[in-house]
């Protein structure tokens, strides 16, 4: 086996391994906190099936009996686990319909809003942050330094409000929520795109500059390269595995701030979805969206730890 192809044998058996951690551990913690709420679930699942008008103590009694809600903490924590070891998530307790569907729904909005928030965030960092590190301690350096320390300290959720303020009621220019047209993508994109500039236009500067200062950047203009082979063949080519690393620390705030900003404006991905489940005590569509946001979270890790095998050839041999 190629040293290649070995070397990625092994990651895809180390992730794979992280994801069987990652579905046990998520799937406890997300139970114990469910079992942790104040209230009385059989109710409030009662509430989301027939609503508050129709929800009675026998109504909250027979989902109770049908959910298995009055069976030990444990018992159910093991019946769910069971039912997982068969890659089947349930069904959902507040509609009826299997997990795994209404999931498969929501991931593919909340994919496309983190696909936005990605291309949003690379058409601002990449530029800035190339121009920083080109003339480091600059005025322009300078300028995006504070820019950035600024919009970091700004929560998501502030951060969407004052959009949707200036460009969705004041002067109008795209929808306030939901999703409608690519129209609605915009404020939700930028709003976490803004979040993922504002430190990853740091990383490209720091890459681009120490990329600037080494030894073999140098010999290449000493050999006769121009300004801008080295720069394109060279220095941006070394610069880019530090920021294609730092993607998957990105992905971090990304996997939390989804939540919140698809709150913010109604969009109807896996994180407004979370929310509401939360609030209906819909335990195992909180187990299952737990799970997938943990697991999207591996799988993304994974890729960029390909990417970056891809682009440094001493990561294929180690």
């Amino acid at each position: 086996m190629k040293p290649f192809a070995r070397s990625v044998f092994a990651a895809l058996a180390a992730r794979g391994l992280h994801a069987v951690i990652v579905a046990i551990i998520v799937g406890i913690v997300s139970f114990a906190m469910m079992q942790a709420l104040p209230g009385d679930a059989a109710y409030r699942i009662a509430a989301g099936r027939y609503g508050y008008d129709m929800m009675d103590a026998a109504a909250a009694e027979a989902v109770r009996r049908e959910l298995g809600l009055d069976q030990p903490a444990i018992v159910q924590l093991l019946s769910w686990l069971k039912t997982l070891a068969q890659f089947d998530l349930g069904k959902s307790a507040v509609y009826g319909t299997p997990v795994a569907d209404e999931i498969g729904t929501q991931l593919g909005y909340s994919m496309l809003l983190a696909a936005g928030a990605i291309v949003a965030s690379l058409l601002i960092a990449l530029p800035v942050g190339i121009a920083s590190g080109l003339r480091p301690g600059r005025l322009v350096d300078r300028i995006s330094l504070a820019v950035s320390m600024f919009v970091r300290a700004i929560p998501a959720f502030a951060l969407g409000i004052v959009l949707v303020l200036v460009f969705a009621v004041q002067l109008r220019l795209f929808p306030v929520a939901g999703f409608k047209s690519f129209a609605n993508l915009i404020l939700p994109s930028l709003t976490l795109g803004l979040g993922l500039a504002a430190v990853s236009n740091r990383v490209v500067r720091d890459a681009v500059a120490d990329a600037m200062s080494a030894d073999w950047r140098l010999f290449a203009r000493t050999k006769g390269l121009s300004s801008r082979l080295t720069l394109t063949r060279h220095v941006l080519r070394n610069a880019a595995l530090p920021v294609v690393a730092y993607v998957g620390v990105q992905l971090a705030y990304l996997i939390e701030g989804v939540v919140i900003v698809e709150t913010v404006f109604a969009w109807p991905g896996i994180g407004h979805a979370l929310v509401h489940a939360i609030f209906g005590r819909d335990i195992a569509m909180v187990q299952g969206t737990a799970l997938v946001l943990g697991l999207t979270y591996v799988a993304l890790n994974l890729f960029v730890d390909l990417a970056c095998r891809g682009i440094d050839p001493r990561g294929r041999t180690t």
